[in-house]
């Protein structure tokens, strides 16, 4: 495994795909050698304010990930990037280029959520091009390849956050694959479209529709849902509450084992990644760790 160490990122497009979702384009160094993957994840390094770019450790500890990181956590806390973790929508291999989905909270999608003004959101509202961020990763030790050949249908289910992950796992599927997604977002004007080689459907869960509350439409959808026969595959993110909610589901009331279920919390509600994990984040995160321990010695 070869760890891709911090680089500066460029903007080179901006573009507003729906109202609430900005696709940015990157260029920068190492991004003429970036192997991919679906749903592939990486670290986004964003300014403090006065700032025009994010700064970072010295070099020297880019090829040890936990000496990198305590370089980066003993940077003064007023000068320190804020990080966090985003989806690498799409990699154009000619011109060397990744583009990034951000999501823009707001009033209409998640009055409570810290989200709503959180640095992420505040940069994305206000990218323009010649605009620089850095990256850490991504790191092919967190690629999960989802087991199809284990499974006869694909669940996918999450909120906005997820639909960056969702449309780069659909895009990748081969011919013959079956999937079926539902999805959580504010209204109509926030569905997407993908192009795919499987047999795929999709169902859209608007948050301005009955049940108004983040999370409780998209709940009730796969509760009521009709899942189809055969052995199932779930892959579930979005807003951790309502992640584990899913998870619960479909372990208790439907009888899939856990590990047929990849889960994520990307955000947590009234919570940033700058906050201190809860109980239900730490269990989670053991969880999760010893599966991938299972898998392994598997």
């Amino acid at each position: 495994m070869t760890h891709r160490p911090a680089a500066l990122l460029h903007v080179t497009d901006v573009r507003r795909i729906t109202p609430r979702m900005v696709r940015v384009t990157f260029a920068g160094d190492g991004l003429d050698d970036f192997p991919t993957w679906p749903d592939q994840q990486l670290k986004l390094l964003f300014p403090k304010p006065g700032q025009t770019a994010p700064r970072l450790p010295q070099k020297g500890a880019d090829d040890d990930p936990m000496r990198w990181y305590q370089a980066f956590l003993a940077l003064p806390e007023d000068e320190r990037p804020w990080m966090r973790s985003y989806t690498v929508r799409s990699y154009d291999a000619e011109r060397h280029r990744i583009a990034v989905d951000f999501v823009l909270h707001g009033p209409a999608t998640a009055p409570q959520d810290d989200a709503a003004t959180g640095p992420a959101t505040r940069w994305a509202a206000g990218a323009r091009v010649g605009d620089t961020l850095a990256r850490y990763g991504p790191d092919a030790l967190y690629a999960t390849p989802l087991p199809l050949g284990e499974a006869d249908v694909l669940l996918l289910a999450g909120d906005e956050t997820a639909l960056p992950a969702i449309g780069s796992l659909v895009e990748s599927l081969p011919p013959g694959a079956r999937a079926l997604a539902y999805i959580e977002v504010a209204d109509a004007g926030e569905e997407q479209s993908w192009v795919t080689r499987a047999d795929f459907a999709v169902h859209w869960v608007h948050r301005n529709g009955p049940a108004n509350g983040h999370g409780e439409g998209l709940l009730s959808a796969v509760r009521g849902a009709v899942l189809p026969a055969g052995r199932i595959f779930a892959w579930l993110a979005g807003e951790a509450g309502t992640v584990r909610a899913l998870r619960r589901h479909l372990v208790e009331e439907r009888g899939l084992a856990k590990r047929q279920i990849e889960f994520t919390g990307y955000w947590r509600r009234a919570l940033t990644q700058d906050d201190a994990p809860t109980e239900e984040d730490l269990a989670e995160a053991r969880e999760k760790i010893a599966a991938a321990g299972t898998q392994a010695a598997g």
